[in-house]
């Protein structure tokens, strides 16, 4: 007969560590607070590049002359009256240096590229993508920008940046990989104070910066803009998403199961949630939407594993109904650890390759994963099948004081008089 692991002895134990750990992080969450992402603060987060002049473009035919620039090309879209209508790519592989590309697009009429002395060699693939401004070419020169090519090209750390923002009141700023590149993450709370705050905001920004590192060095390649209302009801719709997702998996849970059940797969996801939430609060992992996601993708993972071990309970107890629950209960997630260890050690693998290969929110995304992984299978066992095993041994109880009540009544009652017979 196969060894049964005696998960039960370990249940008391594993409540207080649980306990334990969701007060600290309950206490975190009240003293410390979420590390808000854009998504649930008001304000501006806006991606910055800080660059070298390398070039400068020019246009002097009729009709519009776009220039747009990625990671991979360089494109110019001709359009308007006059104009030849017509889109032009040039890849960054077939054009390999700045000389090679300025030569193209010199081939284009009425464009004309002047390239910083020195410049020409440089590879194409440094120029900084144009994500956001203006882009259309005209007769006055648009400036072109390039990233380091070196350690000793860098200009600027983190900290120089945010002591050129440390005026603007609540500011954050973290490194975009790769740290090279001089590529910051810039967010700027709305205390709700200026009326025109997302463009002054923006202004302020731009023009901290170029006092610190010099005019057209500073490359705006993004801004996302949240408004107070916006925020507001974000958070709202979270929370009501949690606590619906929560009462479906109990509606669920019980029609399938029985209440007890239900109540313990409830609370085993809402241990993983709270553990998840301490994990965020202490670690100042920004929290934003992915984290909700990562949060309800746990629930999911834990519900399922959940559901498979109670499954096996429901079997064991039929087949074995005169036996203590406790030791069906330990059969059935001994039987179960095999498969539980295998869907957890595969899935963690593809999530420790996110972690691992990875970069900004998308790591700490699967880093939130990991943690909420091991919550899930952890309060699996030691959470829900610990509160049904209590369920049923408040009940067994229950029953045996009302046995205990019945035969005692039983016994006091007086005896019954005996007939008498005619005379």
């Amino acid at each position: 007969m196969k060894r049964v692991i005696r998960f039960s002895r370990f249940f008391i134990p594993a409540v207080i560590v649980s306990s334990a750990l969701i007060i600290f992080g309950l206490y975190g969450y009240f003293t410390k607070g979420f590390n808000l992402g854009v998504d649930f603060q008001a304000g501006i987060n806006q991606t910055v590049q800080l660059a070298l002049p390398v070039a400068s473009a020019t246009y002097s035919e009729q009709g519009n002359a776009e220039l747009r620039i990625s990671d991979t090309a360089m494109t110019v879209v001709l359009s308007g009256a006059g104009s030849d209508e017509k889109t032009e790519v040039f890849d960054f592989k077939t054009y390999a240096t700045m000389g090679d590309l300025a030569k193209a697009l010199s081939g284009i009429p009425g464009i004309s590229i002047t390239i910083e002395t020195g410049a020409e060699t440089l590879p194409s693939t440094l120029l900084v993508p144009t994500y956001e401004g203006n882009t259309y070419l005209n007769a006055t020169p648009m400036v072109l920008h390039r990233a380091p090519q070196n350690e000793s090209e860098q200009f600027a750390t983190i900290e120089q940046v945010r002591q050129a923002l440390s005026g603007l009141g609540d500011v954050s700023v973290q490194t975009l990989q790769p740290a090279s590149s001089q590529r910051y993450l810039i967010r700027v709370q709305d205390e709700g104070k200026d009326s025109n705050f997302a463009a002054n905001s923006r202004a302020a920004v731009k023009s901290g910066l170029e006092a610190k590192f010099g005019v057209d060095r500073v490359v705006v390649l993004k801004t996302d803009i949240v408004g107070a209302r916006y925020s507001e009801n974000l958070s709202r719709k979270v929370i009501w998403l949690i606590a619906g997702t929560l009462l479906v998996i109990l509606i669920y849970s019980a029609i399938r199961f029985k209440i007890e059940y239900a109540i313990g797969a409830v609370l085993a996801i809402i241990h993983d949630a709270l553990i998840m939430v301490s994990f965020i609060v202490w670690t100042r992992m920004e929290f934003n939407t992915q984290s909700i996601a990562a949060i309800l993708t746990i629930l999911g993972y834990s519900i399922n594993d959940t559901i498979v071990q109670f499954d096996r309970v429901r079997e064991e107890r039929k087949l074995r109904p005169n036996d203590k629950f406790v030791d069906v209960l330990d059969s059935a997630l001994t039987i179960t650890l095999g498969r539980t260890i295998i869907t957890t050690a595969a899935t963690l693998l593809t999530v420790l390759s996110l972690y691992f290969f990875m970069t900004g929110s998308n790591k700490d995304f699967a880093l939130a994963l990991l943690v909420g992984m091991i919550s899930g299978t952890y309060s699996t066992i030691y959470i829900a099948s610990a509160f049904v095993l209590w369920w049923n041994n408040r009940k067994d109880k229950k029953e045996k004081a009302k046995q205990q009540r019945g035969g005692q009544t039983a016994s006091t009652a007086p005896a019954k008089p005996a007939a008498k017979g005619n005379a």
